[in-house]
């Protein structure tokens, strides 16, 4: 439907973002690693996949057309829809899901949140050889923040949107907070959250 969506950041969550184009504000679902890259960030442009269904219609959006690629391959596996897809692309970076992949890493990726062994296993044995001829690869950046509430808020709507339960995700991020470091980023917090519950 879209190539990529082009405009003003207006709203930038862990779990989504709204983009101002023309006076009409799209709201597109992305990945940790796009989140990070998008710090301090006003005018962007995000390689967009549009999902549509029966009573939805649901955009989201890549910080490259690496990422995407590495989505849409995803969720060409069967049991693999684009809620799992971000799940994976939100819980390990893409070179650790490309590293699992190429490994035969069952356990890593079965390490996110609704993906079970099954599923883990036909991820590996339907990308394994795509992996290894193409680049779908995109390098994530970081983004660190100061201030552990503003952090607590923004991992609990990413964690909350991604489907968890507020009271499990409140509990989840006050365990992983106590043995992190100071400099911890919403990104790694919400991974952990993922990979303990």
């Amino acid at each position: 439907m879209f190539a990529y969506i082009e405009g003003s950041l207006v709203v930038r969550e862990p779990a989504f973002v709204v983009i101002d184009v023309g006076g009409i504000g799209y709201e597109l679902k992305i990945t940790l690693s796009t989140y990070s890259v998008l710090k301090n960030t006003s005018k962007i442009r995000l390689y967009t996949y549009s999902h549509i269904k029966e009573d939805s219609h649901t955009l989201y959006g890549f910080i490259d057309q690496a990422e995407k690629s590495l989505f849409m391959a995803l969720i060409s596996i069967s049991g693999v829809g684009p809620a799992t897809g971000v799940m994976i692309l939100s819980s390990l970076s893409p070179e650790e899901i490309q590293s699992a992949i190429i490994n035969e890493n069952v356990t890593a990726i079965q390490s996110v949140k609704g993906v079970g062994a099954k599923t883990a296993q036909r991820i590996i044995l339907e990308l394994k050889d795509k992996l290894a001829k193409e680049n779908l690869v995109a390098k994530s950046g970081q983004n660190y923040l100061d201030s552990h509430n503003s952090l607590q808020e923004e991992a609990l709507s990413a964690l909350v949107t991604l489907g968890i339960n507020k009271n499990v995700a409140e509990k989840a991020i006050i365990n992983n907070l106590k043995n992190a470091d100071k400099d911890i980023t919403v990104e790694e917090l919400i991974k952990r959250v993922l990979k303990s519950s």
